[in-house]
């Protein structure tokens, strides 16, 4: 499960008759966003924003949607650089603006927002209303209510931009996945137009079908099932968006209804979980990807419990160690890759070795870039390895070279670590979506996950729905 606390693991717990198949990943550093200059709408004065969000990298601006036509004139509804939302109306001046007093932080799980807007209601604090995972927001640090009858920027015949702030003249971009991105033109919607609370588990919040609803003229409905054509509307409006920087390998199978593990940049490379930490955009590509530094780890966002477990990673410049980590008793970590707790491939360009149950062994095929597959039998303690293909073991039998971690009590953790400061990059795909190409498109036997290589039998992703079959 999740080692910080997540704001919606939805299909890890709660029984679903609806499940949303495809996200759309935002890589930050690509610039990435889908843009549509919208109409005359059904109703200027009443709208409805809905989506859910996966975040990546943490502590800067991250917007989600932009309208406007210059730098002094739009709405802009975002995380802000103390992870904090916001929203804002700004047209000469400060005209309706709310931004939350808590914080949003959880890279591990999905988030539902829901913003609501009326311009005419006749009690002013229900002008502006957030929601987060079915529950409104009532606390916020600048709270601002418009003046009755204002007409903002979003839902106006102006540029409006998915991920990004570029419609305001800005060059701040959205760094996570999106999914069921449902705008609603002439109504001010609750979140049960868009969710519901689970009836086994009541505090999971979970999607619900939203193509019945009516969007009203200027609504959409971005579901991102179509990989060629990612800002297709299913609203039947044909408000079709433009992609700037996004392709179908940004579509992901990484969902609210089963949220797949990636790399946690909340980690902070001294063995503590920090909810405070200055992330240092180490990471990218969804929290697929890593970058070089000295000696710095970093884990996964999901631990395995009883699962076996199937990733798969590709290594550029070499310099990293790969593999998995328990935890200590009180849930800690280590930042060392020779710990006695840990089992993981190094990959070195002066010559490649294991490390298992703080041993270590030589291995020549282990100096340069590939793709490399990890089975990882938790309650035997052992890993399997393989490169471009080929393993060194056979997992499928439980035979053949493995190596073993000393540590079966605590909980398993995917590890990565990069050794040097300029070298050392790692692609990780535990198939919710691939920071790598992916040529093949193999899956794990409940059909989950899009890797480069077979799935050994009896080995599963990483995801939500698998930990609550298997996760023990």
């Amino acid at each position: 499960m999740p080692l910080i606390l997540p704001g919606n693991v939805a299909s890890a717990t709660a029984s679903t008759t609806y499940d949303v198949d495809n996200s759309c990943r935002f890589n930050k550093p690509d610039s990435a966003y889908l843009v549509r200059t919208l109409g005359t709408p059904t109703d200027v004065d009443k709208w409805s924003y809905s989506v859910w969000v996966k975040r990546a990298n943490l502590g800067a601006n991250n917007y989600l949607i932009v309208a406007g036509s210059d730098g002094t004139n739009w709405t802009e509804i975002n995380f802000g650089s103390a992870d904090t939302l916001r929203w804002a109306d700004y047209q000469g001046s400060y005209d309706g603006q709310l931004i939350t007093t808590r914080v949003f932080r959880d890279v591990g799980a999905w988030y539902h927002l829901l913003f609501a807007y009326d311009a005419d209601n006749g009690v002013a604090g229900n002008r502006m209303r957030i929601y987060v995972n079915g529950v409104e927001e009532t606390s916020f640090s600048t709270d601002d209510t418009p003046v009755s009858g204002k007409d903002m920027k979003l839902n106006s015949a102006v540029s409006h931009t998915i991920g990004s702030n570029v419609a305001e003249g800005g060059t701040v971009d959205f760094d996570g996945y999106m999914a069921e991105v449902c705008f609603i033109d002439g109504q001010q919607l609750t979140p049960t137009s868009f969710g519901e609370f689970d009836e086994d588990s009541p505090t999971i919040w979970k999607p619900i079908d939203v193509s019945g609803l009516t969007f009203g003229d200027n609504g959409f409905y971005l579901d991102f099932e179509d990989s060629d054509n990612l800002g297709d509307d299913e609203s039947g409006n044909s408000n079709d968006f433009t992609e700037t920087n996004i392709d179908a390998t940004d579509q992901a199978t990484d969902t609210p209804t089963n949220n797949f593990c990636t790399m946690n940049p909340l980690f902070d490379g001294t063995g503590l979980w920090s909810s405070d930490i200055a992330v240092d955009g180490r990471t990218s590509e969804g929290n697929c990807k890593v970058s070089g530094g000295e000696h710095m780890p970093i884990m996964g966002t999901m631990a395995i419990g009883q699962m076996k477990t199937y990733y798969e990673c590709h290594v550029t410049d070499y310099n990293v160690a790969i593999g998995y980590m328990a935890t200590t008793p009180n849930g800690g970590v280590s930042n060392s890759f020779s710990d006695a707790r840990t089992a993981a491939v190094y990959v070195y360009d002066l010559g490649g070795s294991v490390v298992h149950g703080g041993n270590w062994t030589a291995t020549d095929n282990l100096t340069s870039a590939g793709n490399y597959m990890f089975a990882i039998d938790p309650a035997a303690g052992k890993m399997w390895f393989g490169k471009d293909g080929i393993w060194t073991g056979d997992p499928a039998a439980g035979s053949g070279n493995s190596f073993s971690s000393i540590s079966t009590a605590h909980e398993q953790i995917p590890y990565f670590h990069t050794l040097k400061s300029a070298y050392g990059i790692a692609s990780a795909n535990f198939g919710g979506c691939s920071s790598f190409t992916v040529s093949s498109a193999n899956q794990d036997a409940n059909g989950y996950g899009n890797f480069e290589y077979a799935v050994p039998s009896g080995f599963y992703a990483l995801c939500t729905k698998n930990l609550a079959e298997f996760g023990g």
